[in-house]
């Protein structure tokens, strides 16, 4: 007997197929730049702590240990200037299982609510998380600048949102958003903000910047360790901003079991206290960008340089992202993610994930310099 239901997609690089084994056959193998994983080295202290930590014999508190929400918060006012108590902040098993969840402990707060906003061009988990709740995920179009069009939201969407997801820096855009305007927007629509702001310390264009700046009613941010201390396999991030909003979360978290591993959470402390380690990643990755643009552009591919992220997001000549992809895995071996992956408003671009060893990369301009 076949029963109707939920039947979960595959993710985009699990579809990619023939894209994939024409990249993999091309002389010297293939440059995957699909998925957004860090491949670089994490801070030396980290094989350290976890070696001589104590705190695997417990369960660790749901929320953060104090010291982690001390840390987080510290990091907080150190990078963007702006003051948040470890009361306001909680920890997470990296970014995304948050961003996949919230949807449906925001339900729960609010049952009369059904609507998930998210940006046009966006990381797919916004829309997903909506899904997993049984709400609808509408997309907010993008403005010119790649940010949210707040004016496009449907007055009807908006008395239904649950929440409003941001994103700044994109993935997988790279693009700056305003995030005093869309902060504005949710304390006047009564719109709960959730901003994604995993790859804030990789902002390019000018000082980092977070939806807390204008204060932390109504707002969450929502960070991770993954991109800034190449600790994506250790799974630590947080959320800060609204009392009562970090409050409940918290409290339902630990119903539910999420803890992040106490000798995790002990790295993460002196990640969150190092600023050293995270600017020379940003160098590495800096000289990456420069270098593949470069490259792009003398291929005759249209790109500009991020505001944000590792990520390059590459117009298709054509007008179709799938065809450039293609193009790029027979001609050069190399493996992008068509931007159709992103949402309708991606269909005519790919994007590029810069996280490859530097031997790649030169490897990877030379490949591009033949086009």
């Amino acid at each position: 007997m076949t029963l109707a239901g939920f039947e979960p997609p595959p993710l985009v690089w699990e579809t990619l197929g023939a894209v994939r084994v024409a990249a993999e056959r091309f002389p010297g193998g293939v440059i995957d730049l699909t998925v957004g994983t860090p491949v670089d080295d994490p801070p030396a202290f980290v094989a350290d702590i976890l070696g001589r930590s104590e705190a695997s014999r417990g369960y660790p508190p749901s929320i953060g240990t104090p010291a982690f929400r001390e840390a987080a918060a510290s990091w907080v006012e150190r990078r963007f200037g702006v003051e948040v108590g470890p009361e306001q902040v909680a920890a997470t098993i990296g970014s995304k299982e948050l961003v996949a969840g919230l949807p449906q402990w925001l339900r729960l707060r609010t049952p009369d609510r059904d609507t998930v906003l998210h940006p046009g061009v966006a990381y797919p988990t916004y829309a997903m998380g909506a899904r997993l709740a049984g709400c609808r995920a509408v997309s907010v179009p993008p403005t010119a600048t790649g940010g949210l069009d707040l004016d496009a939201i449907d007055p009807a969407d908006a008395a239904r949102a649950l929440c409003l997801w941001a994103n700044s820096p994109s993935n997988p855009t790279g693009a700056l958003d305003d995030l005093d305007a869309v902060a504005a927007w949710g304390r006047s629509h009564g719109v709960p903000v959730a901003s994604d702001e995993c790859y804030a310390e990789l902002t390019w264009g000018g000082p980092p910047r977070t939806v807390l700046g204008t204060g932390t009613e109504g707002v969450l941010a929502v960070h991770s360790l993954s991109k800034r201390s190449n600790l994506a396999g250790l799974r630590v991030g947080f959320y800060a901003g609204d009392r009562d909003l970090v409050a409940y979360l918290g409290q339902l978290r630990k119903h539910a079991g999420f803890m992040v591993p106490g000798p995790v959470q002990e790295v993460a402390v002196a990640a969150l206290a190092d600023d050293d380690h995270a600017e020379a990643q940003r160098a590495i990755y800096r000289r990456r960008i420069d270098a593949v643009v470069g490259a792009l552009d003398a291929a005759g591919l249209d790109v500009a340089g991020p505001g944000g992220a590792f990520y390059l997001w590459v117009t298709a000549p054509s007008g179709d992202g799938i065809d450039l992809a293609r193009d790029l895995a027979e001609r050069a071996g190399v493996l992008v993610t068509p931007g159709s992956a992103y949402g309708p408003h991606g269909v005519d671009h790919v994007r590029l994930a810069l996280v490859v060893p530097d031997a790649r990369i030169t490897e990877l301009v030379e490949r591009l310099g033949a086009l």
